[in-house]
């Protein structure tokens, strides 16, 4: 327990955090719970209130790698409040669903037990703007990824979309910086695609029990380094884009689970930013597209406007 008033266990909030860098838990801790003293992120340590794929570690020096699970059990009187705008911005948004530009390193829906997360940080957003609903998920991104999402503010909008998404949807596209240089401008893979129960997916080009899997791709740019390619999901499964781009023998920067050794973008190279799709209620055509992120123009001599 922390030096200071009891809190109890029901008031403690859970934050999940997946790391996507190598460093040392403290360090770690410091960098995600802005604005926290070197003292109060040692006091989490020291009092169990810190969790590593699952496991209490209390070490400062621990080393944090790549994919790996932290857990912060949080008391609310000591932790600053963080702004909406850090973790979504809103394209869109009407009485029937909201259209997000999701950042990297969120959660799209939570895993546990107050575990930050997109969802959670709507329904707070909701409540403030004195909004009576709250935040169903229709589809996913990767926490890594960031991009377009949708949320529908009531499961009949929600059961509308997940049942029809692919009648629904008219376009949908991702960027991504991928490691090496592609040897052609544009490409097509297809493949199956099977969960394991390490939650690695794996590829196979015949039926491997698990489900069958299409992408697009086309050459923006490229170095002696790394390729910018824009993607279109043919079908939408698990790491379908991070699996796909590993067999090509180009992983996307920053995957580590799938190939990648390169941190050169700090995060992983993969955005989702274009979705076109029809609207549940009001069937109007609506699409949107943002920018490409700035670290991966950066890595290009003449970027792409």
């Amino acid at each position: 327990m922390f030096n200071g008033p009891r809190v109890p266990r029901s008031q403690m909030k859970v934050t999940t955090f997946l790391a996507n860098e190598e460093m040392g838990l403290l360090d770690f801790v410091l960098k995600k719970m802005d604005g926290i003293s070197r003292n109060k992120a040692k006091g989490l340590l020291s009092h169990e209130l810190v969790k590593v794929d699952g496991r209490v570690e209390k070490q400062y020096n621990f080393t944090v790698k790549p994919d790996m699970v932290i857990e912060v059990t949080k008391n609310p009187r000591f932790m600053p409040m963080r702004n909406f705008d850090q973790f979504f911005a809103i394209l869109y948004e009407d009485e029937h669903l909201i259209v997000i530009d999701k950042a990297d390193g969120v959660l799209s829906m939570g895993v546990g037990r107050g575990s930050l997360n997109i969802k959670i940080l709507l329904d707070q957003y909701f409540a403030s703007t004195k909004q009576h609903c709250t935040a169903h998920v229709v589809h996913r991104l990767d926490t890594r990824t960031s991009g377009v999402m949708v949320y529908a503010k009531s499961v009949e909008v929600q059961q509308t979309l997940v049942n029809n998404w692919h009648a629904h949807v008219r376009d949908r596209r991702y960027v991504a910086v991928v490691e090496g240089t592609m040897e052609e401008d544009h490409g097509h893979i297809e493949s199956w695609l099977r969960d394991t129960p390490t939650r690695k997916v794996i590829t196979s080009p015949f039926n491997n029990g698990g489900k069958w899997a299409s992408t697009d791709w086309w050459l923006l740019d490229s170095n002696d380094d790394f390729s910018l390619i824009e993607l279109h999901l043919n079908t939408g499964r698990k790491n379908q884009i991070r699996v796909h781009m590993e067999s090509l023998g180009h992983p996307i920067v920053g995957d580590y689970k799938y190939g990648s050794t390169d941190n050169s973008l700090g995060r992983l190279g993969l955005h989702a930013f274009r979705l076109a799709f029809i609207h549940p209620v009001t069937h109007e055509e609506l699409e949107f597209e943002t920018p490409f992120p700035t670290a991966f123009i950066n890595l290009f001599p003449e970027p792409i406007v």
